[in-house]
């Protein structure tokens, strides 16, 4: 890979003392791409390569080649409209199950009217934007020009695939991907009143402190109710078919299939049981009891316990307000107790009338052995009989677990909906705003870490240290910002830290796919999403067993940022740079926890072999000293960041507004100094490689006019002449004449 036959490229001969750039061959086709990792399943998810092929000295002064492949994805569009049809269905389910509470009290129906009336609007409005979705069949990806566009909110803005193939005359070939994309952000909302980060926060406040319409229950509590209705969705009907398969292995009097039915129906009934043992639903139905007609609502200084209740489940507040769990004198708090319990006792019947069964068939069993042949006429009519006794034992016990299951089911799923009701009741329609901004921002963030995650998969499935990392603690996946702290950039940066946060909900399983069927498939709900990777089947035999079989796949989110350009120097200079400091710390304890659960959980063999080829420690103390150290456009954070992730076989992300000229700059200089440092690129050509890999940029790859960001790298590495200018006014904002003289001086000397 990266050679081409002398007789089909275009040679430009390079001279090391002349320092000519060095572009071998250029194409934009795929069938001109020559290599291993161009393969069907790979292509069905990348669209439109543009390949540059480069000869570059070497320190020894040899020949290394290089393709760098720059291709789209059709992913851009296919995970948001995945991602919206769940959300429809989520909303949908959602919208039913409070229509279906019961009868309310005045105050709590009209509460339950308003939300109701605005849920439907919001799954209008996202019924809308899929439909205009899917009418897009142009282009696999957004621009940038299209970034505040309504209906394409959900997609992410110029999500590429940026690789290099280096081929080096002494050393393995080598393949680094880098992931560009802009910044998750909600760019038609604006960032006026700021991003998620500070609009959470403020939300969560002032929901915390005004309780006078509704009950309170804290982010963790409502994250839970939503968790448990969502296990008994799931694990009522999984109970009530294993019910069903019992019965069905009594009627065929089979012994070891009733064994084996019985033990699955024991263990989903045991996992359906413990998602009630947690005091959210008790108190739960205690709130709703007291929201009926003729319920209390008032606070009884009275009742210790339930003020005690209260004060276990939620931190105290700085304001008089209304307890989570009201009191109400008629309530029988033994009642859920003792309708819970029924399930376990249903069971236990269950499971003693199966063992009653089994012994007595093992037991005139071996007496037919005992009779032998004196019987043996008579045997099929006994041995009929049985059949339908079996069947007649069961049903009645069965019929009654569902019965029971049935009656705890109805009161939780009413009574956590009555818990959902309170989030939405709070300030209309602004937690439905804040919602859809959140799912716009991690539709963005997901569709690229679909992308890494596939085409990390597609290029290390036949790596068995990789398949046992990635089975074991999961991948790390970095995230490379590059967005300023000033104006509208500090609320994208708080929309992208919240958005990366947010994919640790996300799990991935890799199944056998079809030979034309490669594209993912997303389950789940908004605190839980499984991404189905499909793989041929030639790729999926290969993979280890427990992957095979469904064992969910983890990623490991961490986001650094690091401004860069001339609005940064503003923010450091008269703004403010805590934003950024604190998600930098934040995520280099997420980073430092990976490197700990990685060297406690892989195997001792694997560990010492990698500790011989990394020095991970030091590069994470030299990491956590450049954050200590604060100081101004530091790059050393996002160089030691990058590298660290490559050494931990992670996935890698660079972003800024709009992924063009600084995401550009950051990926061609990470691409040289990966050929210095692990190719020995000659020391000399460092320059002349950088601008190579820079040229033509702004007629190409960069040749959308709309919103330029300006700005490079502000270090001492050497950058493209083009941006030279732009450097000089990060020293001093008088030179601003100098560089408009300098500027037309240049452009008429081009024209004459």
């Amino acid at each position: 890979m990266g050679e081409t036959e002398d007789g089909e490229a275009d040679h430009i001969t390079t001279d090391v003392q002349g320092q000519k750039c060095a572009l071998v061959y250029e194409c934009t086709a795929a069938d001109n791409i020559h290599g291993n990792d161009n393969v069907p399943f790979l292509n069905a998810v990348l669209k439109n390569p543009v390949c540059k092929l480069y000869r570059f000295p070497t320190s020894d002064n040899k020949w290394m080649r290089i393709r760098e492949q720059m291709s789209e994805s059709i992913l851009s569009f296919h995970i948001p409209k995945e991602l919206i049809s769940l959300h429809i269905k989520e909303d949908l389910c959602r919208n039913q199950e409070i229509k279906e509470l019961g009868e309310l009290s005045p105050h709590w129906d009209n509460l339950r009217k308003n939300v109701l009336t605005h849920c439907d609007q919001m799954v209008n409005l996202y019924q809308d934007i899929l439909t205009e979705l899917s009418k897009e069949g142009g282009s696999s990806f957004k621009s940038s020009s299209s970034k505040g566009e309504k209906t394409l909110e959900f997609v992410p803005v110029n999500l590429h695939l940026q690789r290099m193939h280096v081929h080096s005359p002494h050393l393995k070939d080598a393949v680094y991907d880098v992931i560009t994309v802009g910044a998750p952000a909600a760019h038609f909302q604006g960032f006026k009143n700021g991003g998620l980060r500070k609009l959470l926060h403020r939300f969560e406040t002032e929901r915390r402190n005004t309780g006078y319409q509704f009950i309170y229950y804290s982010p963790e509590n409502t994250a839970k109710a939503k968790e448990v209705l969502s296990n008994i969705n799931q694990l009522q009907p999984l109970i009530a078919t294993q019910a069903d398969l019992l019965l069905h292995s009594a009627s065929q009097h089979s012994p070891d299939s009733l064994k084996n039915s019985l033990k699955m129906l024991a263990e989903k009934t045991e996992l359906f049981v413990h998602a009630f043992k947690d005091q959210l639903v008790r108190s739960a139905l205690l709130a709703l009891y007291t929201a009926r007609p003729g319920g209390t609502l008032t606070k009884s200084p009275s009742s210790r316990s339930s003020t005690e209740d209260s004060h276990a489940r939620d931190q105290p507040q700085p304001v008089p307000r209304q307890d989570s769990i009201p009191h109400h004198s008629d309530y029988d708090e033994e009642e859920w107790d003792r309708v819970w319990a029924n399930v376990g006792k249903s069971l236990n019947c269950v499971i003693a009338m199966v063992d009653k069964l089994i012994e007595s068939h093992e037991r005139d069993s071996s007496a037919e052995r005992d009779s032998g042949d004196k019987d043996g006429e008579v045997e099929p009519e006994q041995a009929h009989q049985p059949k339908e006794d079996w069947y007649e034992e069961l049903q009645p016990l069965v019929l009654a677990l569902k019965d029971c299951m049935g009656e705890v089911v109805s009161r939780a799923k009413q009574s956590l909906t009555f818990v959902l009701l309170q989030e939405l009741a709070y300030s209309l329609p602004q937690c439905l705003l804040l919602t859809l901004r959140r799912d716009v921002v991690f539709s963005q963030a997901l569709a690229g870490l679909v992308c890494g995650f596939i085409i990390k998969l597609y290029t290390s499935w036949h790596d068995p240290d990789f398949l046992r990392q990635l089975a074991t603690v999961g991948l790390v996946v970095q995230y490379e910002g590059l967005l300023s702290t000033y104006s509208d950039e500090v609320g994208m940066l708080e929309d992208m830290a919240v958005g990366i946060s947010d994919l640790k909900k996300v799990a991935f399983k890799i199944v056998e796919g079809e030979s034309n069927d490669v594209l993912p498939v997303i389950t789940g709900r908004r605190e839980h999403y499984v991404v189905e990777v499909k793989l041929p089947a030639p790729m999926f035999e290969s993979l280890p067993l427990p992957i095979k079989e469904g064992q969910l796949l983890h990623v490991h989110p961490v986001l650094f940022n690091v401004g860069i350009n001339e609005q940064q120097t503003l923010a450091e200079r008269f703004g403010d740079v805590s934003l950024q400091e604190s998600i930098n710390q934040e995520n280099f304890e997420l980073l430092k926890e990976y490197y700990s659960i990685f060297m406690e959980k892989m195997p001792p063999d694997y560990i010492s072999h990698f500790q011989e080829h990394n020095d991970l420690k030091g590069l994470l103390e030299n990491l956590h000293q450049n954050i200590q150290a604060k100081k101004r456009k530091n790059v050393e954070i996002m160089w030691l960041a990058a590298t660290i992730c490559r050494k931990l076989n992670g996935i890698r992300f660079t972003c800024c507004k709009s992924a063009k000229d600084r995401t550009s700059m950051s990926v061609t200089l990470e691409q040289c100094s990966i050929l210095r440092d692990e190719h020995h690129l000659h020391k000399d050509f460092f320059i002349r490689a950088l601008d190579c890999m820079r040229s033509r940029q702004a007629q190409e790859a960069l040749n959308e006019s709309d919103d330029p960001e300006t700005g490079c790298l502000t270090d001492n590495k050497p950058t493209s002449r083009h941006f030279y200018p732009v450097a000089l006014l990060l020293v001093s904002s008088h030179l601003l004449v100098v560089w408009l003289i300098l500027s037309l001086a240049l452009l008429l000397a081009k024209y004459q």
